[in-house]
């Protein structure tokens, strides 16, 4: 039986149930993605897409969190530190990155990509460069984060709040026209419109560097530090109107901009129109951190759970960066499988919930086949520590 002796239990489930999450978002996307393009098949699967995708959207700023709350300020040296990070983080990367790069697209092209960036293909990649770039900022930062007070912390996270209406602003500042621009591989972008110090020279206006995920990294030094054990009363009074309000401004935001872009179903567009409609789910919006908000005060009440449970929820949680990693070959089949059996659409086998229900089970089955092939491969030595970390 593997050791939990230590371990903060709540953490654990926070990681579990983001991992779930983020199959959940990855499964939803066929709904709305199709081959390179936007792709909605009725008006009853926007709004189940709206639903799942806004529902499940904190999860990678929760695993940022739970690396915060674990590892933010440093106790060790910086040395030690990225020894143990890169050994943990770096090498299953790297033969993931391989992997999909060989199995999917064009190998070659993929392989000399992956000099300067993830492999589109294999997008959900993206999060290890952003964790990479997190912890180069946790030596600079973790002197003034072990001294640092309740009210100079609680002024630097209302100042990243701020930013996180940024994404509207600009939408409004542009009229809501944003210019879309393509990139390297023909991925869309949208330009941003400037602001506060922006410019066609300049990216580096006043907010930039307290905006993004260094939020959700002193979220969790403020929530370790300063936010006290609360009642389940509290814990509801105060995160359910946070995840509530959180949730309404995703989904409403993403459905609000299918509607007024969509004039029929089935919808066919470039992928410009779904990387519009996407801003209210991106991470450093308001609504998603306020769900994040609540899941964790949610989260943080788990307190020792079964003693039986313990080692398998523990178990789970440190196989969850494989998980991740290699989850997106399993989910492809997956849901490939289940559209074949249940059909799409409302012309599907269960009509208006063919949808919902190929997203929970692609979500769960996807989830379930990665624990089995990663709970197991992370304690053969060495092998299991460069695949799963």
């Amino acid at each position: 039986m593997p050791e939990t002796s230590g371990r903060i239990v709540w953490l654990d489930w926070l990681r579990v149930c983001a991992c779930l999450m983020v199959m959940t978002v990855h499964a939803t996307e066929p709904f709305y993605l199709g081959g390179e393009g936007s792709h909605i098949l009725t008006a009853s699967d926007a709004v189940w897409v709206s639903f799942f995708d806004s529902l499940v959207r904190a999860c990678v700023p929760l695993f940022v969190i739970a690396s915060s709350y674990l590892l933010f300020p440093l106790t060790s040296s910086t040395g030690a530190f990225f020894r143990r990070r890169a050994s943990r983080l770096l090498m299953p990367f790297v033969i993931w990155s391989l992997a999909y790069a060989l199995a999917w697209g064009e190998p070659v092209e993929n392989l000399r990509s992956l000099l300067l960036n993830f492999n589109y293909a294999a997008g959900h990649l993206w999060f290890v460069y952003m964790l990479v770039g997190l912890y180069l900022l946790m030596p600079l930062l973790s002197p003034w984060a072990s001294r640092v007070g309740r009210r100079e912390l609680e002024g630097y996270l209302a100042v990243w709040c701020l930013t996180l209406l940024i994404p509207f602003v600009r939408e409004w500042a542009s009229g809501g026209e944003m210019l879309i621009i393509e990139g390297p591989t023909g991925i869309p972008n949208p330009a941003a419109y400037p602001l506060w110090g922006e410019a066609s020279w300049n990216g580096y206006g006043t907010f930039y560097y307290v905006s993004g995920f260094i939020g959700y990294l002193l979220l969790g030094l403020y929530f370790r530090r300063f936010v006290p054990a609360l009642t389940w009363r509290r814990t509801l009074a105060m995160g359910l109107p946070l995840w509530l309000i959180g949730f309404f401004i995703s989904f409403g935001g993403f459905l609000a901009r299918v509607w007024t872009s969509v004039d029929s179903f089935p919808f066919d567009a470039p992928l410009e129109y779904a990387v519009a409609w996407e801003l209210p789910l991106f991470n450093d919006t308001l609504g998603v951190a306020l769900m994040a908000v609540g899941f964790l005060l949610l989260f943080r009440q788990k307190k020792d759970g079964h003693p039986k449970n313990r080692p398998a929820v523990a178990a789970v949680s440190r196989a969850s960066y494989g998980m991740y990693l290699c989850h997106m070959f399993v989910l492809a089949t997956v849901s490939s499988a289940l559209r074949d059996w249940l059909g799409t659409g409302v012309e599907g086998l269960l009509g208006i919930w063919t949808t919902p229900v190929e997203i929970i089970l692609t979500a769960i089955a996807t989830f379930c086949i990665t624990v089995l092939v990663c709970v197991p491969l992370q304690r053969v030595p060495r092998v299991g520590k460069w695949v799963v970390g």
